[in-house]
């Protein structure tokens, strides 16, 4: 193969790679504007990136059984096709059901896409140019969020949240005729097999936690049967998950990977990595349209802001490589600590510039902690066992991501109601202190109309204390995995 048509293999991979990368956070900035369109509470259309991520991560660790069922090459083709489909059905949804059920699609489609891409380039390149294949390929996963929430920011301020999705289409045909020409198919089949049993449990118990985790909060949590029903299932689930790995000869999880202690460790860290990944994605949009009022235009540029930072750590990290993992691990989760304990210092008044910066140093510590977290992971886990330790790697970082942006807005939304009750009891014709004027400044409780003044400011200054409180427990998720790193060995 000519070093043009390994460029040009590099360049489709990369393309793929963008388009998958630009859409995992291209949804966030228009959240406000679908909860307007589609009726929704703050809960309800976070159900629109939850199921996306859960969706992306059941699929995920099925991608080397169908590229070796079907081939990199149709498999590439098929992500693609079925990919900008659920884009075009995301755009064209009426309902949030609809929006949720074309989203699930979008990411099982999208799930493949990073995975056989890696894969096409690392099969183009001869090892000694791995290093430098690798880099341009993650550029792909580098810009794309930077550049997908300010486009979809733009497009959503002077159209509406549709063209968010619509925006996708060209850069699947681009990603198409990409692969359609340039990636050859070489023929070659795996008999792999797959473990159904343990996919099926494992998708159910994570489909069911989730259901668990979103709808707690509007159901009263263990006091309705639906929640019940969930944990029931969810428990059933791992149950037999976990017998069936432990009595199958091919189980769907090797049971060799829980020897490996630097694995396990590994893996404690990418699901405490996932918790933090997309959390202030979600929670910031609806900040700050909702309590600040600003336009989507600005906040794809906060947002951007994050992939800005991610790409100055994955550029620190080309001339880090031989500093301890263990060392740039507590650098990076510090990073995301002050950063959750950053933004929790806001106040209403909501300075662009106070959560610019604040997400940017979010946006370094993600890209300086990915490199390590790998390192430790894989550093003494035998070759054999590398394919089943990534796809349960990237597992875990989806599921931690959907699970903790479920319990922050359910934070968001219980803080909010304590903090409004707390408040109210001070609004009263019995407390003396609200008939002094420099105390009362402008609010009257004397006519309807005022109360209802008085309550709207209420609910924003108990909002706004729930977002807060949202932000300290993202700094506590980041602080409370420090001592677990001294378990790893070099």
């Amino acid at each position: 193969m000519t070093p043009l048509g390994r460029a040009l293999i590099l360049l489709t991979a990369t393309s793929v790679t963008f388009l998958y990368a630009m859409t995992v956070s291209i949804a966030n900035v228009s959240l406000p504007q679908m909860q307007g369109s589609l009726s929704a509470t703050q809960d309800q259309i976070a159900w629109v990136v939850t199921f996306n991520i859960v969706a992306t991560a059941v699929v995920t660790p099925m991608s080397g059984w169908l590229a070796g069922r079907f081939g990199a090459r149709r498999l590439a083709l098929w992500s693609i096709v079925l990919f900008a489909i659920a884009s075009l059905l995301c755009g064209l949804a009426n309902s949030l059901e609809a929006l949720v059920l074309y989203r699930i699609l979008q990411g099982g489609a999208g799930a493949p896409l990073v995975p056989i891409s890696q894969a096409i380039v690392l099969e183009t390149y001869p090892k000694h140019q791995h290093g430098v294949a690798t880099a341009v390929f993650g550029m792909g996963v580098v810009f794309g969020p930077i550049l997908g929430p300010i486009a979809g920011g733009f497009l959503s301020e002077a159209y509406n949240w549709r063209w968010v999705f619509f925006m996708i289409l060209p850069f699947t045909l681009i990603a198409l005729i990409g692969v359609w020409i340039f990636i050859k198919d070489n023929g070659v089949r795996r008999a792999t097999r797959l473990d159904w049993t343990g996919l099926l449990t494992l998708t159910i118990s994570i489909a069911t936690l989730q259901l668990m985790l979103d709808r707690g909060e509007r159901t009263g949590w263990f006091d309705s049967w639906e929640i019940i029903v969930y944990s029931g299932l969810c428990l059933t689930a791992i149950y037999v998950f976990v017998v069936h790995c432990m009595t199958s000869k091919a189980p769907f999880f090797p049971l060799a990977l829980l020897r490996n202690r630097n694995y396990m460790v590994g893996l404690v860290l990418v699901l405490m990595f996932g918790m933090l990944n997309f959390t202030p994605m979600t929670l910031l949009p609806a900040l700050l349209q909702n309590l600040g009022g600003h336009p989507d235009s600005i906040i794809g540029l906060v947002l951007g802001a994050r992939g800005l930072g991610t790409l100055t750590g994955f550029t620190f990290m080309f001339f880090a490589s031989r500093i301890d993992p263990r060392y740039l691990l507590i650098a990076g989760f510090l990073m995301q600590g002050v950063s959750g304990w950053w933004m929790a210092q806001s106040d209403l008044s909501l300075s662009m510039n106070w959560f610019f910066w604040s997400i940017y140093l979010q946006g370094l510590g993600v890209g300086i902690l990915w490199v390590p977290i790998s390192v430790v992971a894989f550093s003494t886990l035998q070759v054999e066992l590398t394919q089943d330790g990534t796809a349960f790697l990237h597992l875990l970082r989806n599921i931690g991501s959907s699970i903790h942006i479920s319990l922050s807005i359910t934070l968001v939304i219980r803080s909010a109601q304590t903090s409004y009750a707390e408040l109210s009891e001070h609004v009263s014709p019995f407390n003396e202190n609200w008939a002094l004027p420099w105390v009362s400044g402008a609010w009257n409780t004397g006519t309807a109309e005022g109360l209802a003044a008085v309550s709207g400011e209420l609910g924003r200054q108990s909002a706004m204390i729930g977002y807060i409180n949202s932000f300290y427990f993202f700094a506590l998720t980041a602080l409370i995995v420090l001592p677990l790193i001294l378990l790893v060995r070099r």
